[in-house]
C-alpha cells in the first residue's frame, strides 16, 4: 500500500470535507440522494423501541427510481472524490535558482518557491512563468519527498505561463485540461498550492475579465477567485471534476471588479484556455510568436482615465529615454491612452519589437514628447550556459 505523507493525509482529509459540496454543485442527483438518506435515517430514528410494525403496502416499480438515482449520485460522489484527489495529487512544489546577474532577481530575488501542476505522463509541469525566469536551475518537489531536477522547456511573455520538463520519472498521473471559459460562478472550485508547504482549499469565481499588469502584461479572461491565498504562485484551480481551469499569478486586492460593489480580496489565476493552442509552440520554441513584442521597460499604474509610471527599469528603452516615475502618458504614436489595455495594444500591434515608439508624455505640468527605441522583451532576459 502507498504510504502518505502528511501533505498527502491532509489534502484526503480535505476533500472528505469538501467533496460533498462541489457534489451540489456538479453532480446531477446528488443533492436529492443526500436529503433522501437523511429522510430514511430519520424514519428509522423516529422508530419506538417496542413497538409494532406495521403491515407494508406494496410498492410500484416506478417508486423505487428514487434510490436507484441515490445509488447512482453516491457512486458519482465517490467517482468525483477520486478526480478530486488525483487533480490535488498532480500538483508539486517548484523551486528555482535564477541567474546570478538576472534583471527579476531586484524584484523576484534569487531563489523562488512556488508550485506547479503536472499536465503530460512524460513530467511535463505548467506553472507561473515568473517562478522559472531566468532560471538556472529548477527543481520538481513531490508530495514523497524526492527532489527531481528539471529544466525549463518554455517561459511565455505573452500568457505569463512557464513549463519546465521532469529529467527523472515523476510517476505522477497528469491533471486534464479543462475549459476555463465554461466555470461558473455557482460552481465551487478547488484551489491546490505544492511543495513542503502545500495545502487545498474551496474557492469561488468572483469575475473573468481582462487584466492589465503593470509590468506590460495584458491578458483576456482572467480568472479571479476569492478567498485569497498567499501561496498563489503556481497554484493549480480545478473545478468538481478534477479538471484544470488556471494556473495562480497573484493576490488581488479586489476580485469582484471596478463594476461591482464592495471588495473582495482574491487571487487572479491564468486560464488554461490560453495554453491550449499555444502548448506545441511552446514544447517547440520555448514561447509562443505573440512574445516576441516590442519592451520599453515600464512599470505603470491606471486610475481615473490617466496612465501614470511608477518605476523604469535600469538600462531599459524607456531608462535610456529619459522617461521617469511620476510622468503621464499621454499618447503613443499619437493614439490617445486612458488605459494601461490601450498603451499596451498600441505598443505590441504598432509594428516590429524594434522600433522608435513616440510617447506624448505630461511631467510636472509641463508637455513633452519622447522617442523610445523598443527592443524584444525575451532579448532582454539572462539564461543560464549552455541554455
Amino acid at each position: 500500500m502507498k504510504r502518505l505523507s502528511l501533505r498527502q493525509g491532509l489534502r484526503r482529509l480535505f476533500l472528505v470535507c469538501a467533496v460533498p459540496v462541489l457534489a451540489s454543485a456538479v453532480l446531477p442527483g446528488a443533492g436529492e440522494a443526500r436529503a433522501q438518506q437523511g429522510a430514511q435515517q430519520g424514519a428509522q430514528q423516529g422508530a419506538q423501541p417496542g413497538a409494532q410494525p406495521s403491515a407494508q403496502p406494496s410498492v410500484p416499480a416506478s417508486a423505487a427510481a428514487p434510490a436507484h438515482a441515490s445509488t447512482r449520485a453516491l457512486a458519482g460522489t465517490d467517482i468525483q472524490s477520486q478526480a478530486l484527489a488525483r487533480a490535488s495529487d498532480a500538483v508539486v512544489g517548484i523551486h528555482a535558482t535564477a541567474v546570478e546577474d538576472a534583471r527579476s532577481v531586484s524584484t523576484l530575488g534569487r531563489e523562488r518557491e512556488g508550485s506547479g501542476v503536472v499536465i503530460t505522463a512524460d513530467g511535463l509541469v505548467l506553472t507561473i512563468g515568473y517562478l522559472v525566469l531566468e532560471a538556472e536551475k529548477v527543481e520538481i518537489r513531490p508530495d514523497d519527498g524526492r527532489r527531481i531536477p528539471a529544466r525549463v522547456v518554455a517561459y511565455d511573455v505573452a500568457t505569463g505561463f512557464g513549463l519546465v520538463q521532469a529529467l527523472a520519472p515523476l510517476r505522477i498521473e497528469p491533471a486534464p485540461l479543462g475549459t476555463s471559459s465554461s466555470a461558473s460562478r455557482e460552481e465551487p472550485l478547488m484551489v491546490a498550492s505544492g511543495g513542503d508547504d502545500g495545502t487545498v482549499s474551496v474557492a469561488r469565481l468572483m469575475s473573468r475579465r481582462a487584466f492589465s499588469g503593470y509590468w506590460e502584461y495584458h491578458i483576456d479572461d482572467a480568472l479571479f477567485t476569492a478567498p485569497a491565498r498567499r501561496d498563489h504562485s503556481g497554484a493549480g484551480l480545478f473545478n468538481g471534476r478534477g479538471e484544470l481551469l488556471g494556473i495562480g499569478s497573484l493576490f488581488v486586492a479586489d476580485a469582484l471588479g471596478p463594476e461591482s460593489p464592495g471588495r473582495a480580496p482574491g487571487n487572479m489565476f491564468v486560464p488554461v484556455d490560453l495554453l491550449k493552442p499555444i502548448l506545441a509552440e511552446l514544447r517547440e520554441r520555448g514561447a509562443s510568436r505573440a512574445s516576441t513584442r516590442a519592451w520599453l521597460g515600464l512599470n505603470c499604474f491606471e486610475r481615473a482615465g490617466e496612465v501614470r509610471v511608477v518605476r523604469v527599469t535600469d538600462d531599459s528603452p524607456a531608462d535610456v529615454a529619459g522617461l521617469q516615475a511620476g510622468d503621464r502618458i499621454l499618447r503613443i504614436d499619437g493614439a490617445a491612452v486612458a488605459g494601461l489595455a490601450q498603451l499596451y495594444q498600441a505598443l505590441w500591434a504598432g509594428g516590429a519589437p524594434e522600433r522608435a515608439v513616440t510617447l506624448e508624455i505630461m511631467r510636472e505640468g509641463r508637455p513633452q514628447t519622447v522617442i523610445v527605441q523598443t527592443v524584444d522583451r525575451a532579448k532582454t532576459l539572462r539564461r543560464a550556459e549552455g541554455v
